[in-house]
């Protein structure tokens, strides 16, 4: 996954394969970070492979599987011939490269430019590359990528050496992101587990909600993270209770009060905050798979008119005409004509919130006072002033771009103040209680 197969180890595995066994077919699959995932492909089907992987030229290269249309071309006229007429693979370009253009916000491009061959000592997978290269950025660290990419080979040992795909990868770049954001190295890390408030997907790791790695756990870091919170022993769902998909349902209905479909039902089971989140979305604004993708993605264009059918006959047409400054709630007044009539509407303006952020810090030489880890949204706040709360007591949870982190107390006391209240955005080291 993290394309770290090279030709001439290419040529080894696949040849020691087919030797032992020539009737299997054989199916290669890696990512193109490095640079070197063409060169690779043309070995392993020189070695005898059956099938490599590829993908069209325009969605190709980088965290993406090789080019296509390199590899068409490169065994063009000799044995390996795949028989694919080249303007065919244009064609499917050209598409591809156009429907790319209006996912460009979210596109790799935007912040990785090139292969990168130091995925050969970070071992970062495809998959995950860009999206941890887009989460330091919304953390603030996209400054400190390199940092990161550094770190993410120490938090990768710490863990044991994990075997990195979804979702022990993730649970490696959330460490390491943790471990810049707060300035730790590994040495740091491990010697102040007991007093840290790592991610939940590193705690619940350790607890064994995913399994036993290869190895075993990492000790002494286990017990000085863990402490006296509950472990799972052996293979997770062994011990799960059974999932009850009729009365998960029922309770769907109740909740959203509409039709629930199967697919919203394996949704909730799987991923219940996700599943939430969306419906509370679609609730608060309402059939947004009407939108065709570039509006849904950048929005219209001040004085552009454009339609929106909501079912066979009911079309509504709208012009956006302007937008007002920002007033001092983080609001913009948005203009439009629908079918029209003069309308107008609040949005909030979430960057320009983000810029207007200000809330007091925690000051790092006064131990009672509490920071956050990391910038997030505060999502549960687990106590309030005047509670007693002993190490290692959680105290509130943070969630950011997938990651949360359960911020526990470092001492023993009483809470003085709550600074925080719940979806509260903060940044780094925002004060969010107080303990005496």
């Amino acid at each position: 996954m993290a394309g770290l197969l090279k030709p001439v180890a290419c040529t080894m595995l696949v040849t020691s394969l087919r030797d032992r066994f020539p009737d299997l077919p054989l199916h290669i699959h890696t990512h193109d970070t490095s640079g070197a995932g063409v060169a690779a492909m043309l070995a392993c089907a020189h070695a005898g492979a059956d099938v490599v992987d590829v993908a069209a030229d325009s969605m190709s290269g980088m965290t993406s599987q090789p080019s296509m249309g390199a590899l068409v071309a490169c065994t063009r006229g000799t044995p390996l011939d795949t028989g694919v007429p080249l303007d065919r693979v244009f064609d499917y370009s050209e598409y591809w490269e156009g429907a790319r253009g209006l996912y460009a916000a979210f596109d790799c491009t935007a912040t990785m430019k090139s292969g990168n061959s130091d995925v050969y000592e970070n071992e970062i997978p495809g998959g995950q590359y860009t999206n941890l290269h887009f989460q330091a950025y919304s953390m603030g660290l996209g400054s400190k990528f390199k940092e990161v990419k550094k770190a993410y080979v120490e938090a990768n040992q710490m863990l044991g050496d994990l075997i990195k795909v979804t979702p022990s990868s993730k649970i490696v770049g959330d460490l390491a992101q943790f471990m810049v954001q707060n300035g730790l190295s590994r040495a740091e890390a491990e010697a102040q587990a007991e007093e840290l408030s790592f991610p939940r997907s590193v705690v619940e790791f350790l607890q064994g909600y995913i399994g036993i790695p290869h190895g075993g756990f990492p000790e002494p870091l286990r017990s000085k993270v863990l402490k006296d919170l509950p472990r799972v022993e052996g293979r997770p769902g062994a011990s799960l209770p059974p999932l009850d998909l009729q009365a998960l349902e029922k309770e769907l209905i109740e909740r959203h009060g509409e039709e629930v479909t199967p697919e919203d039902v394996l949704s909730a089971a799987m991923y219940p905050d996700v599943f939430a989140h969306f419906k509370d979305f679609t609730a608060t604004f309402g059939p947004l798979d009407s939108l065709n993708t570039r509006l849904f993605l950048q929005g219209p264009k001040i004085a552009e008119e454009f339609e929106v059918e909501l079912e066979r006959g009911k079309t509504l047409h709208i012009k956006a005409l302007a937008i007002s400054d920002l007033n001092r709630a983080g609001q913009r007044q948005v203009f439009f004509e629908l079918n029209g009539q003069l309308r107008s509407i609040l949005v909030k303006d979430t960057q320009a919130m983000k810029e207007m952020h200000f809330h007091p810090k925690a000051l790092k030489d006064v131990k009672g006072q509490i920071g956050a880890p990391m910038p997030g949204k505060v999502i549960d706040i687990k106590v309030a002033a005047g509670a007693k709360v002993t190490k290692g007591q959680p105290l509130c949870v943070l969630s950011a771009m997938k990651m949360e982190t359960v911020v526990t107390s470092p001492v023993e006391g009483t809470v003085r103040k709550v600074h925080v209240t719940t979806d509260m955005t903060l940044e780094g080291d925002d004060l969010i209680l107080e303990i005496e």
